[in-house]
């Protein structure tokens, strides 16, 4: 079965940095666009970024352009979400998705088929 699994998270101080990965199975991942999102308590799941099946072409929310980098590495089955300068605002549970590739950004959730177990980052101010 397909299954999307996420590195661990952390915490770290505002201004930090820290690096999710997300190792997918039972797929052909170089066939699959690969989204991130999150979802701080009491909010709706948020699109962070994505990038397409090739790597070409990456799409980001307004407020991390300049500070998250998404990237992967199809031979490994991975794909990366680097996130620098984090802010408290950040803070959220960290979510991976795999839809079937599309040229296009998918910024919606329900674009996506499989989804990552999530982890949490926190940013302490």
């Amino acid at each position: 079965q397909v299954q999307l699994v996420q590195s661990e998270g952390g915490w770290v101080q505002t201004g930090g940095s820290l690096r999710l990965s997300c190792t997918a199975s039972g797929l052909t991942f170089s066939r699959y666009n690969m989204g991130w999102f999150r979802q701080a308590p009491g909010k709706e799941r948020e699109f962070v970024g994505d990038i397409t099946w090739s790597g070409g072409s990456k799409n980001y929310e307004d407020s991390v352009k300049g500070r998250f980098t998404i990237s992967r590495d199809n031979a490994k089955n991975t794909v990366y979400l680097q996130m620098n300068n984090l802010k408290p605002e950040n803070t959220a549970v960290y979510y991976c998705a795999a839809r079937y590739w599309s040229s296009n950004s998918g910024s919606h959730p329900g674009l996506y088929e499989y989804w990552g177990q999530g982890t949490q980052v926190t940013v302490s101010s």
